[in-house]
């Protein structure tokens, strides 16, 4: 089961890398930009971070963290044609960036003070384990930072999001990706997430002592900070 989602993952975001960065900024009308630069900035990040960005994807997080003062960033991504674009909007990357899951994480102990992910924990095929890869190459009292979608809780935002979500995203990303799945698996992924998914039940296992959870945008979107 597990080998069958990283592929499929892989998949669809090799297919759809080219258009990738269009469709998240259009389709979240460029509130994107603004989800992870908060997400940093209660993170603390500043120029003293090492930080390691997982399912790195084209490298927006990783810029964010740039313009914040960031010195030292690493990256990984499953999928090669996401890393390519990350090296082309980025020549700082070159080198500091590798195809890997984050399972498998192939970096040393307490290698740094911060790991970034933004929009990828759900597409993990074992949270649980990729957390103690966490654990593992974070310092002392390092931190986790995860930025993810979530089901708003008021029934009125709740039902508008749905629509839009549910029905309206996954056409306009067919039409534009030409990939049927890729933006049916959003949707689906985000459902399936938020029915089964208990992430700070998921730190706690990993041994992370301190949370910090925030709700941004009506309830859209979560950011959950974990510290060792």
């Amino acid at each position: 089961m597990s080998s069958d989602k990283k592929n499929k993952v892989k998949r669809i975001f090799d297919s759809i890398s080219d258009k990738y960065d269009f469709l998240n900024h259009f389709l979240s009308a460029g509130i994107d930009f603004y989800w992870r630069r908060k997400a940093l900035k209660l993170s603390n990040i500043n120029n003293s971070s090492i930080i390691l960005d997982v399912a790195c994807g084209t490298g927006d997080f990783s810029i964010a963290a740039k313009k914040l003062g960031a010195k030292r960033i690493f990256g990984a991504d499953l999928s090669l044609n996401m890393l390519k674009l990350f090296n082309k909007k980025a020549d700082w990357s070159k080198g500091n960036i590798v195809q890997s899951v984050a399972e498998t994480l192939p970096f040393k102990r307490e290698s740094f003070t911060n790991v970034i992910v933004a929009f990828g924990v759900r597409n993990f095929y074992d949270i649980e384990k990729a957390f103690n890869q966490f654990y593992k190459v974070l310092k002392p009292y390092g931190k986790v930072t995860v930025l993810e979608f979530r089901l708003p809780v008021k029934s009125i935002i709740k039902y508008v999001y749905s629509f839009y979500f549910n029905k309206i995203l996954p056409f306009i990303g067919k039409v534009i990706s030409k990939d049927k799945e890729a933006y049916t698996y959003l949707p689906e992924s985000v459902n399936e997430f938020e029915q089964n998914i208990n992430l700070t039940e998921l730190f706690r296992k990993a041994n992370f002592k301190k949370m910090e959870v925030y709700s941004l945008t009506f309830g859209i979107v979560q950011v959950i900070i974990a510290e060792k």
